[in-house]
């Protein structure tokens, strides 16, 4: 089962971007990130066994207050 997680935060500055890549992409089981700007800033995440409210939690303490998990998605491939 893969997950689709996506969490939605402001994306003010390249430090702050690059923080939020290092926290996402170093989780466990994720294997695809990518930035979505599309009207609103949002980080979307793919990857199995992935805790989403940690990762959430993770970028709230350490980049913004204002991370908000918009969805969590799971497709059986």
């Amino acid at each position: 089962m893969t997950q689709k997680i996506v969490i939605e935060l402001p994306l003010n500055c390249a430090k702050c971007e690059k923080k939020i890549m290092a926290i996402c992409t170093t989780a466990d089981g994720v294997t695809a990130f990518a930035f979505e700007r599309e009207g609103r800033d949002r980080v979307v995440i793919k990857g199995e066994d992935i805790d989403p409210a940690r990762i959430t939690e993770c970028l709230r303490e350490k980049v913004t207050k204002h991370a908000r998990l918009v969805s969590v998605a799971i497709d059986d491939d």
